[in-house]
């Protein structure tokens, strides 16, 4: 039996993130921002965030892992990347060695400049694309579940917490997983994280040397 290999990156399966790639595909997209950030003491209320993996270089912790969904959904909607160049690290008060804070500056295929910050930092909580195309502005809020054109409202959406995973575990079971993040897909996001980190260490730009 043939085997297939799919990545649970299930942001993926965010009816606002389906929305844009539908709205966008037939256009030139210009610039592209977007911030994820969350106080990690806030992660897991009924733990101790000193006793998690997040906060240790170690175990695989640090923003860029725990927060690499952002990375899968830039590389599926505007990749595959070409260049990356970073700043990143632990700066906080937080517990640990883990990074807390990573700013990243990304050339796509579809994108000439793509902009990411992520953080543990953020007391409010946010999640947030803003895309320049040619045509159009679009603004999602992945918290408060709005999607935006042109400062019209287009959609919202009452999103169950659990919504994105039974919509990848749908496509797996009734699409033989199409839409899921492949094994390649996957590895290209490591490949962001790897030259990420080369990049703030260098103070330099890293090329995707899978496209060579």
């Amino acid at each position: 039996m043939k085997s297939q290999i799919g990545i649970a990156y299930n942001l993926r399966f965010h009816p606002l993130l389906q929305h844009l790639f539908s709205e966008i595909k037939e256009q030139s997209i210009i610039s592209v921002q977007v911030y994820v950030g969350q106080y990690l003491p806030d992660w897991r209320p009924q733990q101790d965030y000193r006793k998690s993996y997040s906060v240790s270089r170690a175990q695989g912790g640090g923003v860029l892992r725990d927060l690499s969904h952002e990375l899968d959904y830039i590389n599926w909607l505007f990749g595959p990347w070409q260049a990356i160049s970073a700043l990143g690290g632990h700066y906080s008060s937080l517990a640990g060695d883990s990074d807390d804070v990573f700013c990243l500056l990304l050339k796509m295929e579809s994108c000439p400049a793509v902009s990411l910050q992520m953080n543990y930092l953020d007391r409010y909580g946010r999640r947030e694309v803003l895309i320049n195309t040619d045509k159009h502005t679009y603004s999602l809020d992945l918290m408060k579940q709005e999607f935006t054109r042109d400062q019209e409202p287009v959609t919202s959406f009452s999103l169950e917490r659990d919504e994105t995973y039974r919509a990848q575990h749908r496509d797996i079971l009734e699409n033989h997983g199409k839409s899921c993040c492949s094994l390649q897909e996957s590895l290209d996001v490591l490949r962001m994280i790897d030259a990420a980190e080369k990049s703030a260490k260098a103070e330099s730009w890293q090329k995707n040397q899978a496209l060579r």
